[in-house]
């Protein structure tokens, strides 16, 4: 499991204890759903540069979910340590590394130590590991494992919690004894939202509600990608009124930093942005968010406790929607420490309904920033032709008031048993990429292609009857 060499010299722990100068660093706060401000004060080390960024990155990960863990993360030596090895060496992913020291935290609490002495109690005196205390800590957090599967913790929770100490002794030079292999299967696991409950939802919200449901329903992102979303990401389309609006998602506004990708949102959702970002263009009514100068830099979902416009954090954004479903009735009872509708299975409609109207499996993964098989080179094809798959399947929340044309034409193939719009992502992903200027060229192609499929099923039922 540690793929560096006992007794390896050069860790923190083998070398001359030297205290760095401290700064005293205060911060402001805001917990979600409170409004009262908290204040925090600490010492922080001044380090040279390239570490300097891993101690922004410790305050930025906890600031806003867990302050209180800030100091006990920066005194540790230990999890420094970790952190590094997260921002040098991984993701940098905020999350990873909040749950990591929550995860510490706790351990560390059971067994009434620091981390760093824990540490220090694994080396002998010549500065090597004792693998004695590495087996007796082995035992410490089995039993850890134990008191936490008995408070009904969920498996993958506890197995997460396991691995996250198993790492304080890694990235530390220590291998600890711990030899079982915990269970992550999910128990409580969580459903899809409907479309009419989806609606709810929406009818319920303010205008940055409504864009953020419909973007996480029907563009596929997650909370953390789409808080960092910029209007640069949707003006070029939004302005020459092209629907779907492509969204290219670089890798770095990405979970895990893997890769970019592209998806698209419909004209639902590009007429409630285009309200949401005119309404702050005028600001509020009460003046309490001033008018807004929108730029491609602009947030595209901001946060409204500041005047200032900066981007909502996930976590505002989670407790916003999770609000919403407790209003509604949605979140229901908890199931274990779960609630069988949360507001990331919210991305669950996209992959749900996208599958059910044809669409291949490979550009739905795509679509929803997931990594898809390294011989299938989806962004090769071009974004006209991703862009027609997507218009094809007719993703939509909203139900259709008005039978046009098309949609006339489409009730009449359901009709002859077919599903309309199977036939019409099916088309669209063996068919050449082609540019539509304006919608009614798109409709046009539809119906053509729908007739023709109607055409050739009364001809085969003809042909049947004789």
């Amino acid at each position: 499991m540690n793929n560096r060499p006992m007794g390896r010299q050069g860790f923190w722990w083998n070398q001359p204890e030297t205290k760095p100068e401290l700064a005293r660093l205060v911060l402001d706060t805001k917990k979600d759903g409170r409004r009262a401000i908290q204040t925090i004060a600490f010492d922080v080390p001044q380090l040279p540069v390239e570490n300097q960024v891993i101690i922004d990155y410790v305050i930025g990960s906890m600031r806003e979910t867990t302050p209180r863990l800030i100091s006990f993360a920066l005194k540790n030596r230990s999890i420094f340590e970790l952190a590094k090895f997260l921002y040098r060496h991984k993701s940098q992913s905020a999350k990873t590394l909040q749950l990591y020291v929550f995860a510490i935290e706790k351990f560390c609490s059971w067994v009434n130590k620091a981390p760093d002495q824990i540490i220090l109690e694994c080396v002998t005196a010549q500065g090597y590991p004792d693998s004695g205390q590495l087996y007796d800590y082995g035992a410490l957090l089995d039993d850890w494992v134990g008191a936490l599967q008995a408070n009904s913790l969920a498996l993958k929770t506890v197995s997460n919690y396991a691995t996250a100490v198993q790492s304080l002794f890694i990235h530390n030079g220590l291998t600890l004894y711990y030899p079982y292999q915990l269970s992550t299967r999910i128990i409580y696991r969580d459903r899809a939202p409907t479309a009419e409950e989806l609606q709810q939802l929406i009818d319920m919200g303010n205008l940055r509600d409504r864009v953020a449901i419909s973007m996480l329903a029907l563009g596929g992102f997650r909370l953390g990608t789409l808080c960092m979303l910029r209007y640069y990401h949707v003006m070029d389309d939004l302005e020459a009124g092209v629907t779907p609006v492509h969204i290219h998602v670089e890798c770095e506004i990405t979970k895990g930093k893997y890769g970019d990708y592209d998806t698209f949102i419909g004209r639902e959702v590009a007429q409630c942005l285009k309200a949401y970002l005119d309404y702050r263009h005028h600001g509020s009514s009460s003046g309490k968010i001033p008018p807004e100068e929108v730029t491609p830099e602009s947030p595209l979902i901001r946060d409204l406790r500041s005047r200032q416009p900066k981007p909502i954090t996930p976590q505002r954004l989670h407790y916003s929607i999770q609000r919403l479903m407790r209003q509604t009735g949605l979140l229901g009872v908890k199931r274990g420490s779960r609630y069988r509708i949360r507001p990331h299975s919210i991305r669950k409609f996209f992959r749900t309904q996208m599958a059910a109207l044809g669409v291949d499996r490979d550009y739905i993964e795509y679509m929803m920033g997931h990594m898809v098989s390294t011989y299938h080179d989806i962004q090769m094809k071009g974004v006209e032709f991703l862009r027609n798959v997507y218009a094809a399947t007719g993703l939509s929340i909203r139900p259709k008031t008005r039978l046009g044309k098309i949609e006339a034409l489409k009730e009449i193939v359901r009709a002859w048993g077919m599903n309309p719009e199977e036939i019409l992502t099916r088309k669209a992903l063996t068919m050449r990429a082609a540019t539509y200027v304006a919608p009614t060229q798109r409709e046009e192609q539809e119906v053509r292609e729908l007739s023709q499929a109607l055409k050739e099923m009364l001809r085969k039922e003809l042909l049947d009857n004789r």
